[in-house]
């Protein structure tokens, strides 16, 4: 006996290795017996059924090789004596699965879904945004055509608007003009205006500058609705807008500082109380308690929140200050710059069920000229919040007389001519601001 099972020779490895050349060649060819059909060598146990036998071949010096499928791969053997061997596995070829093979099921694909998800996103801001302009666009009260003035000086550098606060009461019920104490309108077709603001956008940051509706100014001449002339006259630049509204006032305004004007803005009474409301309310902080009859404004010291009645008491009260007009253009500009600074919140923009009612509420209280597009209404609001994050200039134009008597207008407002020229120039020529004013405002804006 030579102590090896039957049909085995010593030569061992060789000979297992010369009974396993078929086998690779029907695997290979992909001719010969299924694997599963193959006989166990004589003195292993029998395979399962399905399952194909397993042959390694050792080749020294090579790593080993494996057929799953007809396929061979390669693997280190450790412990093998440095030698390699070569592993046949039945199954069927390709991907297709099989006893030999692993099956991988389908996987979502993340990066496809976040890319149509991301555009998906895009797709319908772009398509809210247009809406938005164009809901916007045809929602506003165009009325002052700004080109047809005449006499008008060159443009200028950068972007200026006339910014005017409107007391006309003809979208105010008697009701209603009693509870917000304005009085009747009875200071002729376009009422009168509690507030004048040349806004100036350029390059070296935003200016709000207020004009005094006192100021002593000439009034151009001009032709009215009916048709009539009217000569060159000297009033309040209050009595432009009382008998021409914003076209006359926007002649005057140029006639009288040299700026050429490209936007105007009117904000009404009735559409600034319903925009306060839509924002909840505008909070601000008195530095002293504030009453006057005349507007109704009855606020203590410290900080609190005005509503919409509220409001538009503290924007016209002027009966307490010693400058009465220019105390109150002051508070007036520290306020709309508050109102500028609370709607650009993320709680009002980011909310589209306060955003929406608040844009409404904004353009309803507004009129503008005939060239103003939501983009420049936007631009102006922008600048607003600008001045009052402190990276513009507030001021009012210089004063050299607050109490100039008149026979026509009784006080009036005289400008100092060196200053607020060199002021205007400035504007005009989109230059860095060097003249200042004295802020006679209680008022600080808390933003």
């Amino acid at each position: 006996m030579n102590g090896w099972p039957e049909g085995r020779t010593d030569g061992g490895d060789a000979d297992r290795a010369t009974r396993s050349m078929p086998q690779t060649q029907q695997r290979s060819g992909g001719y010969g017996p299924p694997p599963a059909q193959a006989r166990p060598a004589q003195g292993e146990p029998p395979l399962p059924p399905g399952l194909s036998p397993r042959r390694t071949v050792p080749a020294p010096g090579r790593s080993t090789e494996s057929y799953s499928g007809g396929a061979p791969s390669s693997s280190s053997q450790p412990g093998n004596g440095g030698g390699g061997a070569t592993t046949y596995r039945a199954g069927r070829s390709g991907s297709g699965g099989g006893l030999g093979s692993t099956r991988t099921k389908g996987r979502p694909n993340w990066r496809r879904r976040i890319t149509w998800g991301a555009l998906t996103v895009v797709t319908v801001l772009v398509a809210t945004s247009i809406g938005t302009y164009v809901w916007a666009d045809n929602k506003l009260d165009r009325t002052v055509d700004l080109s047809a003035l005449p006499n008008q000086p060159a443009l200028g550098k950068g972007t200026n608007y006339l910014i005017a606060g409107s007391d006309n009461r003809q979208n105010l019920t008697p009701q209603q003009q009693k509870e917000l104490h304005t009085g009747s309108d009875d200071e002729g077709q376009f009422g009168n205006s509690d507030s004048m603001m040349i806004l100036h956008i350029g390059s070296n940051g935003d200016t709000l500058l207020s004009l005094p509706r006192d100021s002593y100014v000439t009034i151009p001449a001009f032709t009215g609705s009916s048709g009539k002339h009217y000569p060159a006259t000297t009033h309040k630049l209050n009595t432009a807008f009382s008998w021409g509204g914003g076209a006359l006032l926007a002649q005057t305004v140029e006639y009288n500082t040299g700026i050429h004007i490209d936007h105007y803005a009117e904000i009404g009474f009735g559409g600034f109380v319903n925009l306060v409301n839509a924002l909840g309310g505008v909070h601000m902080c008195l530095s002293q308690p504030l009453v006057d009859q005349a507007s109704g404004a009855d606020f203590k010291a410290g900080c609190q929140t005005f509503n919409g009645a509220q409001s538009l008491e503290f924007v016209r009260e002027r009966h307490q200050a010693a400058q009465q007009d220019l105390s109150r253009m002051a508070n007036q500009q520290k306020f709309l710059a508050a109102v500028a600074h609370q709607a650009a919140t993320p709680s009002t923009v980011l909310n589209p069920f306060k955003l929406y009612p608040v844009l409404s509420a904004g353009i309803d209280t507004l009129s503008v000229d005939k060239n103003m597009n939501p983009y420049d209404l936007a631009q102006m609001f922008w600048a607003m919040k600008s001045v009052s994050g402190g990276s513009g200039h507030s001021l009012t134009v210089p004063i050299s007389n607050a109490n100039y008597e008149t026979q026509t207008d009784g006080d009036t407002v005289l400008w100092d001519q060196s200053q607020s020229k060199t002021l205007f120039s400035e504007l005009q020529n989109d230059q860095p601001v060097t003249i200042s004013s004295n802020d006679a405002s209680s008022v600080v804006a808390n933003g």
